[in-house]
């Protein structure tokens, strides 16, 4: 994995997260707004802008490919490198849950 595609993406914020975590299927924009809302309960809403910027970057950094497009909106899928990096984050997110489990 290039260092530069760690450090750009670990940390993730909540949209990129999200982003990799619901393309282990295959979606469009849309539909990860939507899952995104079903999943956090509504807790979470991603705005278009946001959601489709960072769709554009991850495609470039090789983190998820376009697949097909399907009435009018572009299907994306995750790949080997964003699989890696989702597993690096709920890796991260593991271990502070964990630490905040202990007394200090």
């Amino acid at each position: 994995m290039d260092a530069h595609i760690k450090k750009v993406y670990v940390p993730m914020t909540e949209t990129g997260f999200y982003i990799l975590y619901c393309l282990q299927k295959e979606n469009h924009g849309y539909g990860i707004v939507q899952a995104v809302e079903k999943i956090t309960n509504g807790e979470i809403r991603l705005a278009p802008g946001t959601m489709y910027g960072s769709l554009c970057k991850m495609e470039k950094d090789g983190l998820i490919k376009f697949t097909a497009e399907q009435d009018k909106r572009k299907l994306y899928i995750i790949t080997e490198l964003g699989k890696e990096i989702l597993q690096l984050e709920l890796k991260r997110i593991r271990r502070l849950y964990k630490t905040t489990q202990e007394e200090i």
